[in-house]
């Protein structure tokens, strides 16, 4: 025979019921809804899943939380925006980077390992590199480096050399206007 599922009575039977009269979202009702159940007709948790139209695990999980926790287990806010494991919010992240685009208004540079270790002290934990790169990417940033150039390259023969070199059209072999092209060649486009 299997268990009956009760719930510790962290709030009365009306107080469960004005929950669920109120809750923000159709998640919360639902688990309020299962509380409410376990409260007023204690039973199996197969039977309390089929009423409230769940699975067992999520009365099973519900009911553990809520006799463990109390009201903050259904009452809990949980995710930031989009993404549940976010360490700031979108509007967080952008005051953020923003102390880093004034620096770079100044005509300095920044590194990601300055990024880091500033958002690193920021969330209190350490992050891979990979996660300030989408963070970036998620604001628009870009990689911008100055172009590269060798120390003891000499200026006036890289010009003198990119005079002397052909015009990009003149490589390519003349045809008279009457002839083919050699048969196996193919100069369509695919």
């Amino acid at each position: 025979m299997s268990r009956i599922s009760y719930v510790k009575s962290h709030l009365t039977e009306d107080e469960v019921r004005e929950k669920i009269a109120t809750a923000p979202t159709a998640r919360r009702q639902q688990k309020w809804m299962i509380i409410h159940n376990a409260l007023v007709d204690p039973r199996t948790a197969l039977e309390i899943a089929t009423h409230t139209t769940t699975s067992l695990r999520t009365v099973h999980q519900v009911i553990a939380s809520y006799n463990r926790l109390g009201v903050a287990a259904i009452e809990t806010e949980g995710r930031i925006g989009k993404n549940p494991r976010a360490y700031l919010t979108f509007e967080q992240e952008a005051a953020f980077l923003e102390s880093f685009s004034e620096a770079a208004k100044n005509g300095h540079l920044t590194t990601i390992q300055q990024i880091q270790t500033a958002f690193e002290t920021k969330v209190g934990s350490q992050v891979a590199p990979s996660t300030l790169y989408r963070l970036l990417e998620r604001h628009g940033w870009r990689k911008l480096v100055p172009r590269p150039h060798h120390p003891e390259g000499d200026k006036a023969a890289q010009e003198i050399f990119k005079k002397k070199l052909p015009r990009s059209g003149s490589s390519r072999p003349s045809r008279s206007p009457g002839s083919r092209p050699a048969p196996g060649r193919d100069y369509g486009c695919r």
